[in-house]
């Protein structure tokens, strides 16, 4: 079963002759390897227990055969779902149950307003489903993009809309359950008659019904309960299991709703039974108009004062963005001001304490300015805020996509002090929080913490995250400090210490003096009632162990410093940078955008950048090694990579995977002898350059079998996937052969002839050369260009520092903002925007950032030049065309798919769209491997291969990748064309 490295020690997986017998048990997978343990033994939390393995049923048929054979071995078992908990809920030393399988909609009652469905359906995913209905389920959170329904229920999620959806408890209609016997029960809402025939049943859940009844009948315990437990004016209330809601069921109060155990299911963080389906309530969609307010404050106070005054104004949402959130999109948008939070931030005005933004919603834009209007006049008549700007369209998707990513803003910032989610999840009343907030200030500023908040402030909810060195016993004894204070503070004003992200392991503790020790014993009982073995979950919400223990950093334990190949100072060396990953696991969405392809396909756990992160981390920070990086754990994780850096622009945190990989494989390498494809590959520059002098002999060899497929065969590449032929002749030799004697252009422009156009895809570098010559430029030619990016992408990283401090050298005094370096491949000039820098020499490493700042995409230097009216529509055809135009992994993720689009929308009547696919699936070499070429072929049709299928032969298939364009064309037959082919077709001759 394997071994796992824990503190530096390979520890034997244990349970593992129970966990075999359990695998021919049942038809799922079960698995205790080291990287599976690994994997899942941290959460979004603090806290990391690696189980003793993983099991991903089946069926529901798996899933009772699990639960009677956990109790029949004692086994605990740890339900999971997204894994984006905060408490660190699905953390613990028992059997995780991978829920994935169980991710159907089972069915629609539109007249009704319910859906039925599965655990492990995303949330967004099935407002999707139900957008042709009209309906959405709407309790939603900051992950709704990858949070399944079963994690909502478990903490009875709320989101930025619980003003109007309520919680997914409010939401809840029925679960159905199987409970620590192996028993199942439909938990729904009933009348007194049929409650009470439901504890007379001689079964578990008849058990549990007497248990209810017994304990809420006694007047002195439901006294207790309405004295301790929150008030019921706060919506947020997710301490202890939610017996003060049962209490006000008609079987305990005359008048009130019917019972419904789905009450306490909802918030019990799978410690009370395990859902496989659940009946949720929905609601129509909202009007179609919606318009943000953000309303800027130089004090915290003065904007949740301002929140109840925006409450008059019927808002669907008033959330906080706090200090340090506004300060980190600031900076993000200054380095990068293309990725997904620069993107998001431009609509900041100044630099506010606090931000609250007003979501307002109606049926035309006429009425939220006028609702707008007056609740700003009442803003201005009283001097609360100095600016309230008005969004609409797509500035809300902006202003949201912001919100959403606060969690990873958090950890975005390098240094051991990181973001402790201990306090982030405390519930007032609306009224109360400007007191609360005033009153937690001064623990924090006596205790001299850092922090930030951000909140669901029209709904009593603040956010407040510590940031503190939580490798070190003083930051963990700070923090627990902290916790104490807010407890007895929390109780002085009724309130909620967690609000909607569990108690978890992190709260549990502090309940007996939250609600108090009898209320906390009454919890307790109801658990064994439900569980009477203590199997299901164990540690969570009852008997928790103490709030500081399993954390994912062991205090006081020195950080490795790693000497590096590329430059990880920034990140204060690179363990830190891999720890710039906090769990969220915003790598784990499979609906939009691009990171993370190879999960998108997939859907494993470790195929996504979060587990790749976690094992590095463990390795290379327990490894007893010379050389850290020395693993296979490490190799295998990383393997399914394919270095698009999607995750660079959209994880929060900016975790650059593809870096970390690039510099694995060098220290890989220094182990073990490269193999024989990764030295072809990342010498494939000087091998087709001298290949190009016999290239008639090469294409054939390379096209024709048995050549062809011997080659393969002995390359290590898939046979399905054809070879590129050298050009006929290349770009450098044609570039000789034209000179632009003729040309009278003054603006100068460096091209650089990368490996890839200059050998493979000269036609699309003459094109280029044409255009830019047509429209009047000096196009001088950088020749002959290697880029390095096969060097990096098989972890030969010092060859490609030495290639790069060259071309460095090379440019440093030719490049400037006047005369820029672009190129036709992106992959290629991503090379000068974003690795060089950090892969030079110290001595280099200013040149190479000024030459990064001068380095463009092709589409770029278009798009800059049209902005400085030097290239118009007045140069281009008016022909009607239709173009769909798959955008290049690094043009997402270093520059724009929106400059991309514009750039050929120049011709005035060309119908341009973005195709909305994320990574193409080849990947430079990833998709020639024949080991990826399965994954490659399944990442290209999830979107790409089918929408350039769907589209008639005389739509114009851009791509600016030369990887794309041979992905199109071995999945589709068709011929995808560069942005500047396209541009060149269209001149007006």
């Amino acid at each position: 079963m394997g071994s796992h490295l824990l503190g530096g020690v390979a520890q034997p997986a244990p349970a593992s002759r129970d966990l075999e017998e359990l695998a021919r048990l049942i038809r799922g997978r079960v698995s205790t390897d080291s990287i599976s343990r690994t994997v899942f033994a941290t959460d979004a939390s603090a806290y990391r227990e690696p189980p003793i393995g993983v099991v991903v049923p089946e069926d529901k048929v798996d899933l009772v055969t699990i639960v009677r054979f956990a109790a029949e071995h004692g086994l605990a078992l740890i339900p999971r779902g997204a894994g984006t908990s905060l408490a660190g809920q699905v953390v613990g030393s028992g059997l995780v149950v991978d829920m994935r399988r169980f991710d159907r909609i089972l069915e629609v009652n539109a007249a009704e307003h319910w859906v039925r469905v599965e655990p492990s359906v995303i949330r967004n995913s099935l407002n999707e489903a139900l957008l042709p209905h009209g309906l959405l389920f709407g309790p939603e959170t900051s992950t709704a993009n990858r949070a399944v329904i079963g994690g909502m229920i478990g903490n009875n999620s709320c989101g930025a809309h619980s003003i109007v959806w309520g919680s997914t408890r409010d939401n809840l209609l029925s679960v159905n359950a199987i409970l620590s016997d192996g028993s199942e029960a439909v938990f729904k809402a009933l009348s007194p008659e049929e409650f009470h025939r439901k504890r007379a049943l001689p079964t578990r859940e008849g058990d549990i019904y007497q248990t209810i009844f017994k304990e809420l009948s006694d007047p002195v315990r439901r006294q207790r309960i309405i004295e301790e437990y929150p008030k019921p004016s706060i919506k947020r209330r997710n301490n202890g299991y939610a017996i003060d809601l049962l209490l006000r069921s008609n079987v305990f109060t005359p008048g009130g709703p019917d019972f419904n155990m789905a009450t306490v299911v909802a918030g019990s963080e799978g410690t009370l039974c395990l859902v496989t389906e659940a009946r949720l309530a929905l609601v129509p969609l909202p009007p179609p108009v919606t318009g943000c307010v953000a309303m800027h404050f130089d004090d915290t106070i003065e904007s949740l004062k301002a929140t109840l005054i925006a409450r008059k104004y019927d808002p669907t949402s008033c959330e906080l963005i706090g200090e340090f959130h506004v300060q980190q999109a600031i900076a993000n948008n200054r380095e990068n001001p293309h990725n997904v939070i620069g993107q998001s931030s431009r609509w900041i005005e100044g630099a506010p304490k606090s931000i609250i933004v007003v979501e307002l919603v109606g049926d035309s834009r006429e009425e939220i300015e006028t609702r707008a209007g007056a609740m700003v006049a009442e803003l201005r008549e009283r001097r609360m805020g100095y600016a309230w700007p008005l969004f609409f369209g797509e500035d809300v998707d902006r202003i949201w996509t912001l919100r959403r990513s606060l969690g990873g803003i958090n950890s975005s910032r390098p240094g051991d002090v990181k973001p402790f989610e201990v306090i982030e999840d405390c519930a007032v009343d609306i009224e109360d929080q400007p007191e609360y907030v005033r009153r937690l200030e001064e623990i924090l500023h006596r205790e001299g913490v850092q922090f930030t908040h951000s909140a669901h402030a029209g709904d009593g909810e603040l956010h407040t995250i510590l940031f503190v060195n939580y490798k070190t016993s003083q930051g963990v004894a700070l923090v627990r400090r902290v916790l104490e204070q807010v407890v007895e503070l929390i109780k002085s004003f009724r309130g909620s210490l967690c609000g909607e992200h569990g108690d978890g392991r992190l709260r549990a503790e502090f309940l007996p003096r939250l609600i108090g020790q009898d209320n906390y014993d009454l919890c307790c009982r109801i658990k064994a009632a439900f569980d009477p073995a203590g199997i299901l979950n164990p540690g969570k919400i009852v008997h928790a162990p103490r709030m500081d223990v399993s954390l994912r950093y062991k205090p006081d334990a020195p950080t490795p410093d790693i000497a590096t190949v590329f430059d990880w100072s920034r990140d204060l060396g690179i363990i830190r940078a891999v720890e710039r990953c906090s769990g969220i696991g915003e790598c784990k969405k499979v609906t939009s955008g691009l990171m993370c392809p190879s999960y998108m396909a997939t859907r494993e756990e470790k195929d996504s950048t979060r587990a790749r992160a976690n094992v590095l981390r463990e390795f290379l920070t327990n490894s007893p090694k010379e050389n850290r990086f020395d693993h296979a754990e490490i190799k295998e994780i990383l393997d399914l990579c394919l270095s698009c850096k999607g995750c660079k622009s959209e994880c929060p945190a900016t975790v650059d995977m593809a870096k970390l990989k690039a510099e694995f494989l060098q220290h890989y390498h220094d182990a073990h002898r490269p193999p024989l494809r990764a030295q072809l590959i990342s010498s494939f520059a000087p091998m087709m350059r001298a290949a190009s002098h016999v290239a008639p002999i090469f294409n054939y060899l390379a096209t024709q079998e048995p050549f062809s497929g011997l080659f393969k065969s002995i390359a290590g590449f898939a046979r399905d996937r054809s070879m590129p032929e050298i050009s006929r002749p290349t770009l450098t030799r044609w570039a000789r052969r034209h000179p632009d004697s003729a040309s009278l252009g003054v603006r100068r422009v460096h091209l650089f002839c990368d490996e890839f156009t200059d050998l493979n895809d000269a036609h699309v570098g003459i094109a280029a050369m044409q255009l830019l010559r047509h429209l009047g430029y000096d196009v001088r030619l950088v020749r002959p260009g290697q880029s390095g990016r096969a060097m990096i992408s098989q972890g030969f990283l010092r060859r490609a520092k030495a290639c790069a401090e060259r071309n460095v050298m090379a440019l440093r005094d030719e490049v400037s903002k006047e005369a820029p370096l672009i190129a036709i491949e992106p992959s290629a000039i991503a090379c000068f925007k974003d690795e060089y820098a950090d892969l030079v020499d110290a001595e280099l490493r200013q040149d190479a950032r000024s030459l990064a700042a001068h380095s463009l995409m092709f589409e770029e230097f278009i798009a800059r030049e049209m902005d400085r009216g030097a290239i118009s529509a007045d140069a281009f055809t008016d022909e009607a065309r239709r173009v769909r135009v798959h955008v290049h992994c690094h043009q997402k993720s270093l520059s724009s798919p929106q400059i991309v689009r514009r750039v050929l929308s120049l011709p005035r009547n060309y119908d341009v769209a973005e195709i909305p696919s994320g990574c193409c699936g080849m990947a430079g070499a990833f998709g020639y491997e024949k080991e990826h070429y399965a994954l490659s072929m399944r990442i290209g049709e999830q979107v790409l291969l089918p929408a350039v299928r769907a589209e008639d032969e005389t739509t114009i298939i851009a791509a600016s990748g030369t990887s794309c364009r041979h992905q199109i064309k071995d999945g589709t037959g068709r011929r995808a064309r560069h942005t500047a082919e396209v541009l060149y077709e269209a001149l007006k001759r």
